[in-house]
């Protein structure tokens, strides 16, 4: 029994390993190390604890001083990250680029990641105040800061676009991916989001690529902003494949929103459910026919108020 064991893990092994060997992306390159999807995630934990000291670590703030915190939080922060950013960087290059060069250019992707953390920042706080205002059983900004899901979403993605908009690979995708897997909600790190942006709920929201939303937009549960189709697959890259949200929109829980020539003009209210392939001009409502309802007897006794057919569908 052993024997056979060790002749089918043998002959697995052998077969794996050529294909490791003749699959390029399989094995990493050479002595290059990919990034530590583990430590991505913890540099985004650290992240939100210094965008809001005393939420979601041990520290006390009313005991030491904010400014220390901050600054040393942010010196680990800068260290921990510069790795993961060369890590990155080096899965792209070619063999023969200096390892020097890769470092510099690590430095300065990190240099204006941290000039615009300040911005970040103050977006975030625009966001609490959509989250705070916009949702009545919100008790406080504080609840939104430690419990809202949509929130966490929105912090993830904003420090993954400014990683997106310096072209550094698979970190954006690392850090969305954690917030999706967390919140079921699938920011692109590549969309272009404004101020004042709330999810209220969540699960289950899809904002593609490419898609640009104006300022004080507020999204439901179950709303996609996607493209029209994809079958074309890397043909269509870098090409506008999803829609326009202009500012002071609402869109409702289920709405679908497709195609990157859609533009939803200010101020609309799309009704949930809604499929909209089309642009929708300003100020407008986009309501959806509500179904019939047909209601099938049970063995239960119950009353309902319309005729039944031969099928016991009764139709109201």
């Amino acid at each position: 029994m052993k024997d056979i064991i060790k002749d089918l893990i043998l002959d697995a092994s052998s077969k794996m390993t050529e294909t490791a060997l003749t699959t390029p992306y399989i094995i990493s390159k050479g002595t290059k190390r990919l990034p530590d999807r583990g430590d991505v995630i913890r540099i985004i934990k650290d992240i939100r604890r210094v965008m809001f000291p005393g939420y979601f670590g041990d520290e006390n703030i009313s005991l030491i001083s904010p400014d220390y915190f901050i600054g040393d939080k942010l010196t680990h922060i800068y260290g921990d990250l510069k790795k993961q950013v060369k890590a990155a960087l080096d899965f792209r290059q070619q063999e023969e680029d200096q390892d020097e060069d890769t470092i510099r250019k690590a430095e300065e992707i990190c240099n204006v990641f941290f000039r615009r953390l300040p911005d970040v920042q103050q977006m975030l706080l625009k966001d609490v105040e959509a989250g705070y205002y916009g949702d009545p059983a919100a008790k406080s900004r504080e609840d939104v800061v430690f419990s809202y899901p949509g929130l966490f979403a929105i912090f993830v993605y904003r420090i993954a676009h400014e990683f997106y908009v310096q072209d550094v690979p698979l970190l954006p995708r690392i850090m969305t991916e954690y917030a999706h897997s967390r919140t079921g909600i699938d920011i692109n790190s590549g969309a272009q989001i404004g101020e004042y942006f709330f999810i209220d709920h969540g699960t289950g929201v899809v904002i593609g690529e490419t898609t640009e939303i104006g300022n004080n937009v507020k999204l439901y549960q179950g709303v996609t902003l996607g493209a029209l189709s994809t079958r074309s697959g890397q043909k269509l890259k870098g090409k506008k494949r999803h829609p326009t949200i202009r500012d002071n929109v609402t869109v409702y829980s289920g709405a679908s929103i497709l195609g990157g020539e859609t533009e939803i003009g200010e101020g609309v209210i799309v009704a949930g459910g809604a499929f909209v392939t089309k642009s929708v001009p300003a100020h407008t409502k986009v309501i959806v026919k509500n179904p019939e309802l047909q209601f099938m007897n049970s063995d239960k006794k119950i009353e309902l108020q319309g005729t039944a057919n031969d099928e016991g569908i009764w139709e109201i």
